[in-house]
């Protein structure tokens, strides 16, 4: 299939999806809600320790809550391509569906991707936006065009990253069949990557920075928009927000194909 036939029936995968969800308005409302409202509360308690002990790895609230919201937008929008449609890769493998997937007259990966885009996170989207907003004003940051379009190009990074991520983990389903435990590795990681990652000894940031990079949907951005020395990286930090989403697309692509190569079925 040519790549403009492919980019035109993007949208009609993505509507048919959105029309399943609306089908129960109220009960994705409610899920948007419920879900804004959890990471409310966990930022109101981190917000009352900090302010309590002043910062926090030398981090003021302010400053929290721009990296909170950074992390949680990054998160979310990467997500969104990535979480609910490769989670279920390994159910799709065991009984045998992904065969019938594979067959389909276009990308395996644009299907599963589009076909399930999950509107769900609109709640993280929400919430991440309207305190990154606050935050902003509190921050003491410096604009310029430069500023922007670095700010715009590292949270597009960030979401790369994390989108990335999820799909090797997904694939990896094909090879080894079963995968899902290895999410529960990434959100380990995930909920480090909220924090500054100065807080953590060496060996943390460490990991955060290159085996599990999500250090790249958090701390670093933030740190260079704030002036503030990034562990491990030094000078190269803005850079390496802005390649971390290109390279982990391009390894994320190589495992992608690798994993279709060996793929045997579900009977092995």
């Amino acid at each position: 299939m040519t790549i403009t036939r492919t980019l035109r029936l993007i949208p009609h995968l993505v509507a048919m999806f959105v029309r399943t969800k609306f089908e129960y308005p109220g009960a994705m409302l409610l899920a948007w809600f419920s879900q804004a409202t959890s990471y409310g509360a966990m930022y109101t308690a981190i917000a009352l320790i900090v302010t309590r002990f002043g910062t926090l790895g030398g981090w003021t609230w302010s400053e929290m809550a721009l990296l909170l919201s950074f992390h949680l937008l990054a998160y979310s929008s990467g997500a969104s391509f990535s979480f609910t449609q490769f989670r279920v890769m390994e159910d799709m493998v065991r009984q045998g569906t992904m065969d019938a997937i594979l067959v389909k007259p276009i990308s395996t990966w644009v299907y599963l991707v589009f076909s399930g885009l999950n509107i769900g996170y609109t709640g993280h989207v929400i919430l991440a936006v309207g305190l990154m907003g606050w935050a902003l004003t509190q921050v003491d940051i410096v604009w310029s065009l430069p500023a922007i379009l670095f700010f715009l190009a590292t949270l597009l990074s960030g979401a790369v990253v994390v989108c990335s991520l999820m799909t090797m983990i997904g694939a990896t389903a094909l090879v080894w069949v079963r995968s899902r435990h290895l999410y529960q590795i990434f959100f380990g990681f995930w909920e480090l990557a909220r924090y500054p990652i100065t807080i953590f000894p060496f060996p943390i940031q460490l990991m955060l920075i290159t085996l599990v990079p999500l250090g790249f949907i958090s701390t670093v951005p933030v740190a260079v928009l704030l002036g503030k020395p990034v562990p491990l990286l030094g000078g190269w930090a803005g850079l390496a927000c802005l390649l971390a989403g290109p390279l982990m697309a391009l390894i994320a692509m190589a495992h992608w194909r690798w994993c279709l190569r060996n793929y045997q079925g579900a009977g092995g």
